[in-house]
């Protein structure tokens, strides 16, 4: 890793490329790095694009500048993409690159050949020199002080170890360390904020997509209750005129009753005079006036019983109205098979016995939903490459069709 480092290290600051520029020569350099070397060159009263060349400080090639500047060199993108994941692998670590780029920059500019670091916990007088400064525990030990406090046992394996620096610059080290955490934390903030974001928005169209499924939902119900009416008003009106045939014919099977009942009524108040008169004669002690009589009341009676006959009608009216049969059978299982449509299951067309001519194809299919089915969509493709629509219609079997 401190060669990759190495690699990626500008040759001016002495620190990770930041927007690379990629020279001719195939060097890269910073961008400010490049414009402190061109600033560099300025004379009193100069400016900066003045400065038409420059020297590559790793080969010495000169490199000649457009009228852009250095705006129009071009940026070494994919060193940049490299970069920002080394940075990615570099996390805090005991062994990661910018840990060592830290004991590197401690031993350099912080600590000096002549001090010395001493164990701080070592009971000896004087104390022995540290071998190793343990930033967890910020204490410098001596080889066999380390031995006793740090064996080779968690939780011990997870304290870094490093080499031995002074205790104000542990302070110093552990503040870079809090600055690196304080920039994940902000890192890791910023990812939380934005997916927090997209879940807000989500929420949103959540919320937004119920309230819609509430509003469909009455609209539904609305349209079924207004259906629902609709039958029910058909099948009152429907009811009320079935039930007016009814009445009629209880009328009329009434009065054609009532009429026979007064003619039944009148051929008895007959009969009963004429029963009366006969009983009369019967009784008659003088037969002289007797054989007077009962000839005028036998022929009387004779034609009254013969009358009778004419005058009584026959009972031929249906009473129980066998005529008015209902049978709504068919009707209630259409109300109870009552549902939202489904659509059909496409036909199946059978390949085998479809034939085909210089202008004429003949299509065979079968379907499960030939009764729902109004019409049939089929789409051919001629060697020309443009789609065609032709409507078939049902009834079943195939049909041949010119194309």
């Amino acid at each position: 890793m401190e060669t990759l480092e190495s690699e990626l290290t500008c040759p001016i600051c002495l620190e990770l490329f930041e927007d690379p520029l990629l020279l001719p020569c195939a060097h890269s350099l910073c961008f400010n790095c490049a414009h402190r070397i061109l600033v560099s060159h300025c004379a009193t009263n100069e400016s900066v694009e003045s400065i038409t060349a420059f020297q590559c400080p790793t080969c010495r090639h000169v490199i000649t500048l457009s009228q852009r500047g250095l705006d129009g060199l071009k940026r070494n993108v994919t060193l940049q993409n490299i970069i920002d994941r080394f940075q990615k692998a570099s996390v805090s670590g005991p062994n990661s690159p910018s840990e060592t780029r830290r004991e590197r920059a401690f031993d350099a500019n912080t600590m000096t050949s002549a001090e010395k670091v001493l164990c701080q916990f070592c009971d000896q007088d004087p104390a022995q020199d540290a071998v190793k400064t343990c930033v967890t525990c910020e204490v410098s030990y001596c080889d066999e002080c380390l031995k006793a406090t740090h064996p080779n046992k968690k939780p011990f394996t997870g304290h870094r170890l490093i080499e031995p620096i002074p205790d104000s610059h542990i302070r110093g080290l552990m503040c870079l360390e809090h600055e690196d955490e304080k920039q994940n934390l902000e890192s890791n903030l910023t990812n939380l904020i934005k997916r927090n974001t997209e879940l807000e928005t989500l929420l949103a169209k959540l919320i937004q997509t119920c309230q819609h499924v509430e509003v469909n939902a009455s609209r539904q119900e609305a349209k079924l209750t207004e259906e629902c009416d609709l039958l029910i008003e058909i099948i009152q009106q429907r009811r009320q005129i079935i039930g007016t045939k009814i009445k009629e014919g209880k009328v009329m099977r009434l009065r054609k009753l009532a009429q026979q009942i007064a003619n039944c009524k009148q051929c008895i108040e007959r009969s009963a005079s004429l029963i009366s008169q006969a009983e009369h004669s019967l009784k008659e002690n003088d037969h002289a006036r007797f054989l007077q009589t009962a000839k005028n009341i036998t022929e009387r009676v004779s034609m009254a019983t013969a009358s009778s006959q004419v005058l009584i009608p026959e009972i031929n009216l249906n009473d129980t109205f066998d005529t008015f049969a209902l049978d709504f059978s068919r009707e209630k299982k259409l109300l109870e098979c009552l549902d939202y449509l489904t659509a059909p299951n496409p036909p199946t067309i059978r390949e085998e016995l479809c034939t085909a001519s210089y202008d004429t194809i003949t299509v065979h299919w079968t379907s499960d939903d030939e009764f729902s089915v109004v019409s049939y969509e089929l789409q051919y493709t001629i060697f020309t490459g443009q789609a065609n629509v032709v409507m078939i219609h049902p009834p079943w079997p195939p049909k041949v069709l010119g194309l």
